[in-house]
Protein backbone atom coordinates (compact mmCIF):
# COMPACT_ATOMS: atom_id res chain seq x y z
CA UNK A 1 0.00 0.00 0.00
CA UNK A 2 1.55 3.50 -1.08
CA UNK A 3 2.24 6.15 1.23
CA UNK A 4 -1.75 8.42 -0.14
CA UNK A 5 -3.33 4.82 -0.10
CA UNK A 6 -6.07 4.78 2.48
CA UNK A 7 -7.04 1.35 4.12
CA UNK A 8 -10.85 0.25 2.94
CA UNK A 9 -12.03 0.10 6.60
CA UNK A 10 -11.02 3.75 6.49
CA UNK A 11 -12.43 4.95 3.44
CA UNK A 12 -15.74 3.37 4.69
CA UNK A 13 -15.22 5.35 7.46
CA UNK A 14 -14.95 8.40 5.75
CA UNK A 15 -18.16 7.41 3.48
CA UNK A 16 -20.25 7.05 7.05
CA UNK A 17 -19.19 10.66 8.02
CA UNK A 18 -19.79 12.13 5.16
CA UNK A 19 -23.36 10.48 4.39
CA UNK A 20 -24.46 10.96 8.27
CA UNK A 21 -23.32 14.67 7.79
CA UNK A 22 -26.56 17.14 8.89
CA UNK A 23 -27.33 20.58 8.64
CA UNK A 24 -30.04 21.44 12.33
CA UNK A 25 -31.11 24.54 12.35
CA UNK A 26 -30.99 26.68 15.59
CA UNK A 27 -34.21 25.13 16.97
CA UNK A 28 -32.56 22.31 17.14
CA UNK A 29 -29.47 23.08 19.52
CA UNK A 30 -29.33 22.95 23.37
CA UNK A 31 -27.59 25.79 24.65
CA UNK A 32 -25.04 24.08 26.53
CA UNK A 33 -21.54 24.84 25.82
CA UNK A 34 -19.10 23.13 23.35
CA UNK A 35 -15.38 23.08 24.56
CA UNK A 36 -12.60 25.40 22.98
CA UNK A 37 -10.58 21.98 22.23
CA UNK A 38 -13.61 20.25 20.01
CA UNK A 39 -14.02 23.79 18.29
CA UNK A 40 -10.17 24.21 17.53
CA UNK A 41 -10.35 20.22 15.61
CA UNK A 42 -13.32 21.77 13.39
CA UNK A 43 -11.25 25.23 12.06
CA UNK A 44 -7.73 22.72 12.33
CA UNK A 45 -10.09 20.58 9.80
CA UNK A 46 -11.20 23.42 7.74
CA UNK A 47 -7.68 25.01 7.24
CA UNK A 48 -6.26 21.72 5.34
CA UNK A 49 -9.07 22.95 2.75
CA UNK A 50 -7.58 22.94 -0.66
CA UNK A 51 -7.35 26.47 -2.34
CA UNK A 52 -6.27 27.55 -5.40
CA UNK A 53 -2.59 28.54 -6.05
CA UNK A 54 -2.64 28.18 -2.27
CA UNK A 55 -4.17 31.42 -1.16
CA UNK A 56 -6.19 29.88 2.14
CA UNK A 57 -8.47 32.54 1.58
CA UNK A 58 -10.55 31.35 4.61
CA UNK A 59 -11.13 33.78 7.60
CA UNK A 60 -12.92 32.62 10.74
CA UNK A 61 -14.14 34.55 13.93
CA UNK A 62 -15.21 32.57 16.87
CA UNK A 63 -18.08 33.75 19.05
CA UNK A 64 -18.82 31.94 22.24
CA UNK A 65 -20.15 32.86 25.59
CA UNK A 66 -20.23 37.13 26.23
CA UNK A 67 -18.69 37.76 23.46
CA UNK A 68 -22.08 36.76 21.79
CA UNK A 69 -23.32 39.66 23.15
CA UNK A 70 -21.28 41.84 20.48
CA UNK A 71 -22.47 39.53 17.85
CA UNK A 72 -26.58 40.51 19.15
CA UNK A 73 -26.05 44.01 18.99
CA UNK A 74 -24.39 43.54 15.50
CA UNK A 75 -27.04 41.94 14.22
CA UNK A 76 -29.56 44.64 15.69
CA UNK A 77 -27.72 47.17 14.30
CA UNK A 78 -27.87 45.67 11.02
CA UNK A 79 -31.78 45.59 11.49
CA UNK A 80 -32.11 48.67 12.44
CA UNK A 81 -29.99 50.38 9.26
CA UNK A 82 -31.85 48.47 6.93
CA UNK A 83 -35.13 48.50 8.41
CA UNK A 84 -36.18 52.30 8.65
CA UNK A 85 -39.05 53.90 9.01
CA UNK A 86 -42.79 52.22 8.83
CA UNK A 87 -40.32 49.00 8.20
CA UNK A 88 -39.36 49.12 11.53
CA UNK A 89 -40.63 46.46 13.91
CA UNK A 90 -39.49 46.82 17.73
CA UNK A 91 -40.28 43.12 17.92
CA UNK A 92 -38.09 42.02 14.48
CA UNK A 93 -35.35 44.03 16.68
CA UNK A 94 -35.34 42.04 19.32
CA UNK A 95 -35.94 39.10 17.46
CA UNK A 96 -32.52 39.33 15.94
CA UNK A 97 -30.63 40.53 18.77
CA UNK A 98 -32.15 37.18 20.44
CA UNK A 99 -30.74 35.06 17.75
CA UNK A 100 -27.14 35.34 18.72
CA UNK A 101 -28.06 33.54 22.15
CA UNK A 102 -29.85 31.02 20.24
CA UNK A 103 -26.43 28.59 19.26
CA UNK A 104 -23.26 28.20 22.12
CA UNK A 105 -20.84 28.26 18.98
CA UNK A 106 -20.93 31.36 16.06
CA UNK A 107 -18.25 30.77 13.20
CA UNK A 108 -18.11 33.53 10.95
CA UNK A 109 -17.34 32.58 7.32
CA UNK A 110 -14.69 34.98 5.48
CA UNK A 111 -13.12 34.44 2.36
CA UNK A 112 -10.01 37.07 2.03
CA UNK A 113 -8.45 37.39 -1.67
CA UNK A 114 -4.68 37.51 -2.32
CA UNK A 115 -3.95 40.81 -4.74
CA UNK A 116 -1.30 41.34 -6.63
CA UNK A 117 1.13 44.33 -5.92
CA UNK A 118 -1.20 46.36 -8.26
CA UNK A 119 -4.28 45.47 -6.65
CA UNK A 120 -6.16 42.83 -8.81
CA UNK A 121 -6.87 39.52 -7.68
CA UNK A 122 -4.44 36.52 -7.76
CA UNK A 123 -7.26 34.01 -8.38
CA UNK A 124 -11.19 35.38 -9.08
CA UNK A 125 -13.38 35.87 -5.99
CA UNK A 126 -15.53 32.78 -7.27
CA UNK A 127 -12.58 30.64 -7.05
CA UNK A 128 -11.26 32.11 -3.30
CA UNK A 129 -15.01 31.33 -2.20
CA UNK A 130 -14.88 27.84 -3.44
CA UNK A 131 -12.09 27.17 -0.97
CA UNK A 132 -13.88 28.54 1.65
CA UNK A 133 -16.97 26.41 0.88
CA UNK A 134 -14.48 23.63 1.39
CA UNK A 135 -13.24 24.60 4.60
CA UNK A 136 -16.65 24.60 6.06
CA UNK A 137 -17.39 21.27 4.17
CA UNK A 138 -14.07 19.86 6.33
CA UNK A 139 -15.24 22.02 9.37
CA UNK A 140 -18.77 20.40 9.51
CA UNK A 141 -17.68 16.96 8.88
CA UNK A 142 -15.52 16.95 11.73
CA UNK A 143 -18.65 18.42 13.47
CA UNK A 144 -20.84 15.85 12.84
CA UNK A 145 -18.60 13.22 13.15
CA UNK A 146 -17.76 14.44 16.98
CA UNK A 147 -22.02 14.36 17.57
CA UNK A 148 -22.26 18.25 17.14
CA UNK A 149 -24.80 19.99 15.33
CA UNK A 150 -24.99 22.84 13.23
CA UNK A 151 -25.47 24.42 9.67
CA UNK A 152 -23.96 27.34 7.49
CA UNK A 153 -26.37 30.23 6.94
CA UNK A 154 -26.10 33.27 4.74
CA UNK A 155 -29.61 34.68 5.71
CA UNK A 156 -29.81 38.46 6.91
CA UNK A 157 -28.32 39.94 8.77
CA UNK A 158 -25.45 37.27 8.71
CA UNK A 159 -23.31 38.63 5.97
CA UNK A 160 -24.48 42.82 6.86
CA UNK A 161 -21.30 45.11 6.28
CA UNK A 162 -21.61 46.12 9.73
CA UNK A 163 -21.10 42.10 11.12
CA UNK A 164 -18.41 41.94 8.59
CA UNK A 165 -16.89 45.07 10.46
CA UNK A 166 -17.28 43.16 13.84
CA UNK A 167 -15.67 39.79 12.26
CA UNK A 168 -12.56 42.51 10.93
CA UNK A 169 -13.61 41.90 7.50
CA UNK A 170 -12.80 44.53 5.07
CA UNK A 171 -12.53 45.10 1.78
CA UNK A 172 -11.69 43.02 -0.58
CA UNK A 173 -12.40 40.69 1.84
CA UNK A 174 -16.18 39.66 2.71
CA UNK A 175 -18.04 37.79 4.94
CA UNK A 176 -19.82 34.95 3.62
CA UNK A 177 -21.91 34.04 6.91
CA UNK A 178 -21.68 32.23 10.00
CA UNK A 179 -21.59 28.31 10.94
CA UNK A 180 -23.39 28.25 14.22
CA UNK A 181 -22.50 25.23 16.44
CA UNK A 182 -23.83 23.29 19.61
CA UNK A 183 -25.42 20.26 20.85
CA UNK A 184 -28.17 18.44 19.13
CA UNK A 185 -31.85 18.40 20.86
CA UNK A 186 -33.28 16.09 18.90
CA UNK A 187 -32.15 12.31 17.88
CA UNK A 188 -29.96 12.73 14.74
CA UNK A 189 -32.05 12.74 11.56
CA UNK A 190 -31.74 9.99 8.93
CA UNK A 191 -30.79 11.89 5.49
CA UNK A 192 -32.13 10.90 1.49
CA UNK A 193 -30.23 11.27 -1.44
CA UNK A 194 -31.45 10.38 -5.12
CA UNK A 195 -29.38 8.18 -7.10
CA UNK A 196 -26.07 9.68 -8.18
CA UNK A 197 -27.26 7.89 -11.49
CA UNK A 198 -29.65 10.57 -11.87
CA UNK A 199 -26.99 13.45 -11.76
CA UNK A 200 -23.90 12.02 -14.11
CA UNK A 201 -23.63 11.60 -17.36
CA UNK A 202 -21.14 9.13 -19.01
CA UNK A 203 -19.57 10.55 -21.94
Amino acid sequence: MTQNTIAKPDVDILIDAIKTRRSLGLARLKPDEVDRELIEKLLEAANWAPSHDETEPWRFTVFTGDSRSALSDAFGEAYKLDFTGERFQESALENYRERAWKAPVWISIGVSPTLRADGTYLISEEEEAMGVACAVQNLHLVASALGLAGMWNSKFPLMHPRVAELCGLESPARLLGFFFLGWPNITWPKGERRPISEKVRWA
